[in-house]
């Protein structure tokens, strides 16, 4: 019984779990995960000069910043 609420839940059908009248509990499909890139988005963001001022030498070569 549960596994079909599941299945319907994933279809995208929104299930609501009752007691009695009362409702108690909702399934929902859960979002997909969205595979992201790192570095997408360099040549699109910018940061206005003096932002990075104050890290450290250090942590400027972690991010690549040098």
């Amino acid at each position: 019984m549960f596994s079909q609420l599941v299945k319907e839940a994933a279809a995208g059908k929104e299930v609501i779990i009752a007691r009695g009248k009362l409702p108690v509990a909702q399934l929902v499909p859960i979002k997909p995960v969205i595979n992201r890139k790192p570095g997408t988005l360099k040549e699109t963001l910018k940061a206005k000069p003096g932002a990075f001022d104050i890290l450290g030498a250090n942590e400027l070569k972690v991010w690549g910043i040098e």
